[in-house]
């Protein structure tokens, strides 16, 4: 059996990447783009970037983005489709492992990480990094699996404890620093082998005061 700890490697992700073609639908994020469409375009950090969905939207829309993820297949499949996009002038591509407290660069305007899940005991590091990435008057916005997604039977019931819910993040930010402006849990409709399914989300917004 696989150490629950090998899923968090370049190893582990790097080898799933070069298992297909394609691993997600290459389109953005539903809850990215309803959290982040009214925003003025600025530079933004997408953590967690995998093949450059979420990083190439924004970069359609003005913003300018480096995109961040452990494995570095990822990574050359996401600058392919930034580059397929017309954005490639837009983008650049970071290999960091997060988990293992590899530094991230700072002052973005916009900091996310959709459905970037870690070990417990790294959670509260993993994400106050993230936070410490936002500038002054940014953003950041954080996407999970929440955990009444358990009782669905989608979810593999060994990797329950990753999954999260809004006040796991908010409870990092300091409110006199930070200004949430979203923190819920929306559930939306699937349909998978046949059934009709209603997903739960964790969804956070928080805006880093001027």
């Amino acid at each position: 059996m696989t150490d629950l700890r090998d899923m968090f490697t370049r190893e582990f992700w790097d080898e799933r990447y070069s298992s297909s073609h394609r691993i997600w639908s290459g389109k953005p994020n539903l809850r990215l783009v309803d959290q982040v469409e009214a925003l003025a375009p600025g530079t933004a950090l997408d953590v967690g970037c995998g093949e450059g969905a979420d990083a190439v939207w924004l970069a359609g829309r003005g913003w300018t983005v480096t995109g961040v993820d452990v494995s570095g297949v990822a990574l050359e499949r996401a600058a392919e489709h930034a580059h397929e996009a017309g954005v490639g002038e837009r983008t650049s591509w970071l290999r960091a492992d997060v988990f293992a407290g590899d530094p991230l660069p700072g002052g973005f305007d916009l900091v996310s990480a959709a459905y970037v899940h870690v070990p417990p005991e790294d959670f509260e590091a993993v994400y106050t990094a993230l936070a410490g990435s936002v500038a002054p008057g940014g953003s950041l916005v954080v996407l999970a699996h929440h955990p009444d997604d358990v009782h669905t039977g989608l979810r593999n019931t060994e990797l329950s404890h990753l999954l999260f819910g809004p006040d796991a993040v908010t409870s990092l930010l300091d409110p006199a620093v930070w200004e949430v402006v979203a923190a819920e849990t929306p559930t939306r409709p699937i349909t998978h082998e046949g059934r009709d399914i209603d997903v739960t989300d964790t969804v956070v917004r928080a805006v880093r005061r001027a």
